[in-house]
């Protein structure tokens, strides 16, 4: 962040009449079809696949078209939705509707306008994506790693208010926002050993880690400013920082801190870097072979304000080693390909003060903290590329589907590219909770797919020492990786496959296919069904397991993502006890149920 010297105007340019009315529009369609998923609406059917949703007090209505799919997932015709009050036609305005619903929803007055402006921060980011020229799905499905992270539409597929960023001025977006594509120079500081935690893997250093992320001259530069001062730079680690977060927070919260020399600011880093979908993470695009830089970052997203615990990461590293060694040592992970790019090291600083003043898990014990992931650049071979999973339910603005653009680029008739997709992101995960009690958050932001000819050969995961759980109270860990253990009931184990895989992704990819008329739906969970068949006869040896946690079960519970957001969305979910955030509504029917 800067002084303000451009003109204002230019940072709402895309906020246009026409924009907004259409964001608000698509806004609507999803909050229409994901509050009836989790059954938190409940639309009255009508001939001709007409619904009508009525406002709380009654003298609203909202009626739209729209096809039942599987799993209870809405396909609504965005252009069908109408608003209307005794008969006289109304605007769509996404904030008017979540004050037309809040008792439904269960907003309080605590909540209702901080997610009102989570609500007008989505639209703003819709708003600009629909005010840039746009790659048409069949190019973009083509393109390159960063492109395609920057070209997606849209963010999380179940979350309504999934673009929050509050924090975030306009001038903020327009630099740090994935879908502003603009490089950003991180800030690099100096932080005295002694009041920071360093760790990292086995076979890494602080010296040999910096000595590959930053140039000699630039070292030299560091080292320079530090002897400047009288400092020893032997007694400082170096630190990256978003500048987001520099400008912000860091130079006013930890003056005192910069004002002893326990924290020197060197100035930017001469690589650039791209924000990449988790908004506070970065892919150095000068240097695609360096690690990703992830970094603390006070704005509030989706739930959580993102910032990063310097106590909780001392183990990030460990933790990465550990689940690395267990994915390299199995036959069948390996035969799969499926691997992580490693969480190699972190780095935090302790905040003297705010520790005495602060209860644990306060934001302010999360403000100043980075990790350094690998990039998944070096793992590629001749002839592949990488993209983000997420981007397999992108649709552009004519409607057309990345995936169904990756179908044709393949040649392959469109089950089978589904079942090499399965083979690379299924299978391993069928395997590793089923043989190794270890479960993912395998959403399409957290996989990276490798493919060859339009055909996802590989996935790998990432972000793993927060979102991996081992689910078994006996499994001997390492002291240093026991905190990944979650004791729970084994009705919800399965959930990890449930939930995170067929609600919260294969309901959409089944219906992205089936809506481009590449797949029907029964084809499509006919193939997960034969994937998952294909994995248990190939491991005899676990079907006493496969019987307690039966993925062929007629139904499993409707776990409701939104319900925790709309409750509490500024901490959604405690992440040192998971499970108890989860909010359950009745259960969905199994769709490869009966292709048992």
């Amino acid at each position: 962040m800067t002084a303000h010297t451009g003109d204002p105007a230019s940072a709402v340019a895309h906020l246009s009449p026409g924009h907004w009315d259409r964001a608000n529009r698509l806004l609507i369609r999803k909050a229409l079809a994901e509050f009836s998923h989790e059954r938190l609406l409940s639309p009255r059917s009508l001939p001709g696949g007409r619904y009508t949703v009525h406002s709380d007090d009654k003298s609203v209505t909202y009626a739209f078209t729209a096809r039942l799919l599987a799993l209870d997932h809405w396909q609504i015709d965005a252009d069908s939705i109408s608003r209307g009050r005794g008969g006289e036609a109304l605007p769509l305005d996404a904030l008017e509707f979540f004050l037309e619903l809040r008792d439904t929803l269960g907003l309080t007055e605590e909540i209702l306008p901080v997610y009102l402006e989570e609500i007008s921060s989505t639209l703003a980011g819709t708003a600009f994506r629909l005010a840039r020229p746009e790659l048409p799905a069949e190019e973009l499905a083509r393109s390159g790693f960063q492109d395609i992270e920057a070209g997606m539409a849209e963010g999380h597929p179940c979350f309504v208010a999934n673009n929050g960023r509050l924090g975030f001025g306009s001038d903020d977006y327009l630099a740090y926002a994935p879908e502003a594509a603009r490089p950003v120079r991180l800030v690099w500081l100096a932080v005295r050993r002694d009041c920071c935690t360093f760790s990292s893997s086995a076979d890494l250093d602080h010296e040999q880690l910096i000595s590959g992320e930053l140039d000699p001259g630039t070292l030299s530069g560091f080292a320079g400013r530090l002897t400047d001062l009288g400092l020893d730079p032997a007694e400082y680690y170096y630190f990256p920082a978003h500048p987001w977060q520099w400008w912000n927070r860091l130079s006013v919260t930890f003056a005192a801190d910069i004002a002893r020399r326990d924290v020197v600011c060197l100035g930017y880093g001469k690589d650039r870097y791209l924000p990449q979908q988790s908004v506070r993470t970065f892919f150095n695009s000068d240097s695609p072979s360096r690690h990703y830089v992830k970094t603390a970052l006070s704005v509030l997203n989706m739930g959580f304000v993102r910032g990063l615990s310097t106590e909780y990461m001392k183990a990030t590293p460990a933790i990465n080693d550990w689940l690395a060694g267990l994915l390299a040592d199995d036959p069948v992970l390996r035969e799969a390909g499926f691997t992580v790019i490693r969480e190699r090291a972190a780095i935090g600083y302790h905040p003297r003060h705010y520790a005495e003043a602060a209860p644990a898990g306060s934001p302010y014990l999360k403000m100043f903290a980075a990790l350094w992931r690998e990039s998944p650049v070096p793992l590629l071979e001749p002839g592949q590329r990488l993209a983000t999973m997420a981007s397999l339910l992108h649709t552009d603005r004519e409607g057309r589907s990345l995936a169904a653009a990756l179908v044709r680029e393949s040649g392959l008739e469109p089950t089978l590219w589904l079942r090499r997709y399965l083979d690379a992101y299924l299978t391993p995960l069928l395997h590793c909770f089923f043989a190794h009690d270890l479960v993912f958050m395998p959403h399409g932001e957290n996989v990276i797919l490798v493919l060859e000819d339009g055909v996802p050969s590989r996935a790998v995961m990432k972000d793993i020492a927060e979102e991996i759980a081992v689910l078994d109270d006996k499994r001997p860990l390492p002291s240093e990786v026991e905190r990944v253990r979650a004791v729970v009931p084994d009705e919800i184990k399965p959930l990890s496959l449930f939930t995170d895989v067929f609600d919260c992704f294969f309901r959409f990819l089944g219906a992205t296919l089936d809506e481009a008329g590449v797949l029907a739906e029964d084809d499509f969970w006919a193939t997960v069904a034969g994937c998952v068949r294909d994995y248990q006869r190939s491991a005899p040896h676990l079907a006493d397991r496969f019987d307690r946690y039966d993925l062929f079960a007629e139904t499993f519970p409707l776990s409701c993502l939104n319900r925790l957001q709309l409750r509490n969305n500024r901490q959604m979910v405690d992440l040192q006890d998971p499970t108890s955030a989860i909010r359950l509504a009745g259960s969905l029917e199994n769709p490869i149920a009966r292709f048992a």
